[in-house]
């Protein structure tokens, strides 16, 4: 069984900055990829930023330029520097991790990001 434990949510001004951090533990083997997604209220997760095995990053449009992903391999842990927020980035963020064992997709259970205009 996989754990992802979400932490760094919380209430931000806009312009401000959060650092979410999610760290997996179990019995996980062969991660390929790790990432973010978001979702507000009556709206579909859309992905926020991922980052592969190899290190190769991608991100949403809306937030190129101001939020970069990052990983610790030794700590099966995946961060989200979110720089300079808007209030439109507040959501639920949820880190996922794609993996060989167990086979599939494991979620985090979400963590609240507000900004405040």
């Amino acid at each position: 069984q996989v754990q992802l434990v979400e932490s760094g949510g919380g209430l931000v001004q806009a312009g401000g900055s959060l650092r979410l951090s999610c760290a997996a533990s179990g019995s996980i083997f062969g991660i390929t990829l790790m990432g973010w997604y978001r979702q507000t209220p009556g709206k579909q997760r859309e992905s926020v930023a991922t980052i592969t095995s190899g290190g190769i990053t991608n991100y949403a449009d809306s937030v190129k330029g101001r939020f970069t992903i990052s990983k610790d391999n030794a700590k099966n842990t995946v961060y989200l520097q979110m720089n300079s927020l808007k209030p439109e980035d507040t959501a639920v963020y949820y880190c996922n991790v794609d993996s060989i064992v167990p086979t599939g997709r494991s979620w985090g259970q979400g963590t609240q990001v507000t900004v405040s205009s």
